[in-house]
């Protein structure tokens, strides 16, 4: 009984593990899309705090990640998505925009 318990848990926590990057992946691209709606309206503020939220969970899909395509994805998104920070802190709603559409491209790459 304790072999059969001790093989369900390895087994959940094995497949448990590669569950949990997909929610964060899923905010991530939630907020990005938020903020690329936004930045579309030239609210650079509001931009920024969706991209700020897109970035925390992409840093957690990032860390999560299983595959190196997956990493490498989700590392480009973390990037292009401190770069459109960046631009909507300074109010360049266009460029900031552009960043976060490049993050998103990458975020739903590596959600697959």
């Amino acid at each position: 009984m304790n072999k059969l318990a001790l093989i369900t848990g390895s087994i959940m926590l094995v497949f448990g593990s590669a569950v949990f990057a997909e929610p964060h992946a899923d905010a991530a691209i939630k907020h990005a899309k938020e903020a690329v709606e936004h930045g579309k309206l030239g609210h650079s503020v509001v931009l920024v705090e969706h991209a700020e939220t897109a970035l925390e969970h992409a840093k957690k899909a990032q860390e999560a990640a299983k595959s190196e395509d997956d990493k490498h994805h989700m590392h480009e998104a973390v990037e292009s998505l401190q770069q459109g920070i960046e631009h909507g802190k300074l109010e360049h709603a266009d460029k900031a925009t552009h960043a976060v559409e490049d993050a998103l491209t990458h975020l739903e790459a590596g959600n697959k």
